[in-house]
């Protein structure tokens, strides 16, 4: 008996998904729980494991693609002799997974056989996301008056994009059409963003619009944690597997200073301010195809080896695929570490809904001053970036203040 792939729900919040890779052809053998199709979200990119064994028959949503949660996108036989990708294809070129169900296309009609108010002037429920819901909020949309093509006729990211798209193209001067027309003629190559980038893309012009943005710089010298990770390394590799990183010392910091000042792990919803009582530190993860932010939960209540071994975890996972939606929500405040490829400090955009952001820069050695000698010193800058509607520099230097004290004289135990 078939067994159809199902696009998942990778969410309470989530209800579609955009195939970014199909792991399989159509003919290719497949075995249960083996890797399929990756999908990216609103939230996450993730692996799809097959749901039963036999050989891939149909593909019916094709890579670049985005379907409705609980969609048939594809179809796993039992047949010992698959289906040609020829006949496959022609079976599943017609797709209605888009079309209204039944019960609403006979709802349609039923206004006009009773004499009723024509449906177009009948106000109607509007399904969506909360994430469409924003983007209208912020592009100022009705969505009202947009035809949704998801289930049901819920309205779709993808639906919303096209019709800013669209927007946009009508009141586009005439220029552009000759400049595209110039561009073709020239060795370019244009190529859509990926879902992840689009994402991205969102929540920075959002978080750029909500937030307002100042930035605090200082100069850390952390001889002492370089010297006390270089005297730990091989018996850390050793124990745990994989090798120590400069950033579970960065997380223990910020975790201690954040109680310290609960403010800064807050956020804002409209004129309130909502204090979060846990503390849950986001970690900027550079991937090939995008960045995404997994987070440590209950760092303030983690042992500085419970961080590592956290950290170590999220981080080899999203490089893999394996990150599921709870691994990337509920952050309180974020790091950034583009010191990795050699910045000496950034200003990054805050990491809504939260207040604050820290970007720590290049690990250095440089000549310091310390009581009127030159030494040379593991020196970096650390940079916060915060929402000056809710935080003022009289508490963010501080909490910088603090920060760079506990790491210059950390005293905390590595096992």
């Amino acid at each position: 008996m078939p067994s159809n792939v199902i696009m998942p729900q990778m969410g309470e919040s989530i209800f579609e998904g955009t195939i970014t890779k199909w792991l399989k052809k159509v003919g290719d053998p497949v075995k249960r729980d083996e890797p399929l199709f990756e999908i990216s979200t609103d939230k996450v990119d993730s692996e799809i494991p097959a749901p039963a064994s036999g050989f891939l028959s149909e593909i019916r949503v094709n890579e670049g693609e985005t379907a409705q949660i609980n969609t048939i996108v594809g179809v796993i036989s039992e047949a010992t002799a698959p289906l040609s990708r020829e006949s496959a294809k022609a079976e599943t070129a017609p797709t209605t997974r888009l079309q209204a169900p039944q019960p609403l296309r006979q709802a349609a009609i039923e206004p006009a056989r009773s004499g009723l108010q024509a449906p177009s002037t009948v106000p109607r429920t509007v399904r969506s996301s909360p994430l469409v819901k924003r983007i209208a909020r912020e592009e100022d949309v009705d969505l009202a008056q947009l035809q949704g093509t998801g289930l049901g006729g819920r309205i779709t990211k993808k639906d919303i994009l096209s019709h800013l798209s669209g927007r946009l193209n009508t009141g586009a001067p005439s220029g552009l059409h000759t400049e595209a027309a110039e561009r073709s003629a020239t060795a370019v190559e244009v190529v859509p963003m990926s879902a992840m980038r689009k994402s991205i893309a969102e929540h920075m012009m959002a978080s750029r619009r909500t937030s307002a943005h100042v930035t605090t710089v200082f100069e850390v010298d952390l001889t002492r944690i370089v010297n006390i990770k270089t005297q730990h390394a091989q018996e850390y590799l050793r124990q745990e597997g994989h090798k120590l990183s400069y950033m579970p010392f960065f997380i223990k910091t910020v975790a201690g200073a954040l109680k310290e000042f609960p403010v800064v792990n807050a956020s804002v919803s409209g004129t309130d301010i909502v204090y979060r009582k846990e503390i849950n530190i986001g970690v900027a993860v550079a991937l090939d195809w995008g960045l995404i932010v997994p987070v440590v939960k209950h760092a303030d209540e983690k042992s500085f080896l419970g961080i590592a071994k956290t950290a170590s975890s999220l981080a080899e996972r999203a490089r893999q695929k394996k990150l599921v939606p709870e691994d990337v929500q509920g952050g309180t405040f974020t790091i950034t570490n583009p010191g990795v490829f050699g910045s000496l400090f950034g200003t990054p955009i805050i990491n809504q809904p939260q207040v604050a952001i820290l970007c720590i820069g290049a690990i250095t050695k440089r000549p310091i001053v310390i009581n009127d000698a030159i030494a040379i010193r593991s020196m970096a800058y650390l940079t916060l970036t915060f929402d000056h509607r809710l935080i003022d520099g009289a508490v963010a230097d501080p909490f910088m203040s603090s920060l760079k004290n506990k790491l210059e004289q950390w005293d905390e135990p590595l096992f």
